[in-house]
């Protein structure tokens, strides 16, 4: 059974960037036509895809965040990584890591990340 869990901080400053890991456990992120995605929901509206990273290490971001955001895997720690620059209020939200052959097949629990000062 694959499981997803997001760590990371819980609240960061304007202006700096939030970093956010998800391990992925019972298979490998280099499992042939995987795809492994961030997903956020700010307060009070739906999700919002931000990005993925594929079994073969290429990335997709979305256009409205592509210029902040960069997505990373380390495939020892079977980790996968987002980073946001540049944050501000409206980039707090709950923050979900998923993945499968049909890309969100698996969550994570997700993880509440507060920007202010």
């Amino acid at each position: 059974q694959v499981q997803l869990q997001e760590s990371g901080p819980g609240l960061v400053k304007p202006s700096q960037t939030l970093s956010l890991t998800c391990t992925v456990s019972g298979d490998s992120i280099t499992t042939n036509a995987y795809y492994w995605s961030w997903i956020r929901q700010p307060p009070g509206k739906g999700l919002e895809w931000a990005g993925a990273i594929t079994y073969g290490g290429t990335t997709y971001y979305s256009p409205s965040l592509k210029s902040r955001t960069s997505i990373s895997r380390d495939t020892s720690k079977n980790q996968f990584t987002l980073q946001l620059n540049s944050v501000t209020p409206e980039d707090t939200a709950v923050y979900y890591c998923a993945g499968g052959r049909r890309w969100y097949d698996y969550w994570g629990q997700g993880t509440q990340v507060t920007v202010s000062s």
